[in-house]
């Protein structure tokens, strides 16, 4: 008995300190719990948890530290140890983790892209269907999923095609005996038919056998990229030959044992032929399902948290109002913006809960 009297007053002292790094760090896990609960309403919000997370570990690692029960001395090598290690840690970012961490902090405050968007960095070309800290995923034109570190696109220029519009182009080379103003105005023609807005027409070189071409035009609809770029080609094959215009080189017309006026173009397409084509499906909704899926989700949690505020407006207009109409009124709209933000939020839950089972 007398053993355990000496070992309780010889604990006694520090039993304070250690029941106070235990609850912070009880705490920590408590307050963890409840930003994921709390997300869980509002899911997809995996880069802000993280960062969240990554700030809770540091301050819960200094909490901790000046709890401890020894001496002062002591807790300020600590600490000072801690500096030196994020220091180390942030001056060799670079090549670790942390640096990926910084960089995707980095993406995130410049807002040069998000979830949806196509963009172009390296020898890869795709829509962005993901973005975390550490990393961010592209779908490819072959549907493909590629995650490239945060790092890659922070050090490699990112080519990003803007929501508003982008100008598609496409090339084509000619003989001299065609001439220029005739292929302009084809080529211009072509592009309105591919339903490209205000079309222009560069002449590209001048080579020692032909001529090449661009024509080029405006593409509101940037979704579909892929299916626009496709058309417009179409659309020049089907204008340059419907006016006899060859799409040849002249050296193949040089080595070939065909009379000069026969011309190397396919007989008049069948009409059957052409609805086939016009009745395929558009690739951009096979290829990007996934990056449709987030830049709808994005924009889902931008009108989410665009309604939490207009209504914390309204409260504070409610507040102020005079008259007991006007207060009515706000209050009938506060009810229903606290409605739709409830089916969004649902929405957004059921989609999260849909991507897991996945």
């Amino acid at each position: 008995m007398e053993y355990l009297n000496q070992f309780f007053d010889s604990i006694k002292p520090i039993l304070p300190s250690w029941a106070a790094v235990i609850g912070v760090i009880i705490g920590l896990f408590l307050i963890r719990h409840f930003i994921q609960r709390h997300y869980s309403k509002v899911p997809g919000l995996k880069f802000r948890s993280q960062i969240i997370t990554l700030i809770l570990v540091v301050l819960g690692t200094v909490i901790v530290i000046l709890l401890l029960p020894i001496k002062d001395t002591s807790k300020g090598q600590l600490l000072s140890l801690l500096g030196i290690l994020l220091s180390a840690i942030i001056a060799l970012s670079s090549t670790t983790f942390i640096g990926n961490a910084m960089a995707g902090l980095m993406l995130r405050a410049i807002k040069s892209f998000r979830p949806g968007d196509f963009i172009s960095t390296g020898d890869y070309f795709g829509r962005v269907s993901d973005r975390g800290l550490f990393h961010t995923e592209i779908q490819t034109i072959d549907s493909d999923l590629t995650t490239m570190p945060n790092m890659y696109l922070v050090t490699n220029p990112v080519k990003v095609v803007r929501s508003s519009g982008t100008i598609i182009s496409a090339d084509v080379s000619l003989g001299y005996d065609v001439s220029r103003t005739k292929v302009e105005n084809l080529l211009l023609k072509a592009a309105e038919e591919a339903e490209l807005e205000e079309p222009f027409m560069h002449v590209i070189d001048l080579g020692d056998f032909s001529v090449t071409y661009r024509i080029s035009g405006l593409l509101k609809d940037v979704k579909h990229l892929i299916s626009a770029r496709s058309r417009l080609r179409k659309m020049m094959l089907d204008v340059l030959q419907k006016n006899g215009v060859e799409i040849v080189s002249p050296t193949f017309m040089n080595t070939r044992a065909m009379p000069e006026d026969v011309k190397v173009m396919p007989d008049a397409t069948p009409t059957d032929g052409a609805a086939a084509s016009e009745a395929m499906p558009e690739p951009e909704k096979l290829v990007f399902e996934k990056a449709d899926e987030a830049e709808s989700v994005e924009k889902l949690h931008e009108t989410y948290e665009k309604l939490g505020k207009e209504m914390e407006r309204l409260k504070e207009s409610i507040d102020i109002a005079g008259d007991e109409a006007d207060v009515e009124n706000m209050k009938g709209l506060l009810k229903r913006m606290e409605d739709r933000r409830e089916n969004i939020a649902a929405i957004l839950k059921r989609k999260e809960e849909e991507k897991k089972d996945k």
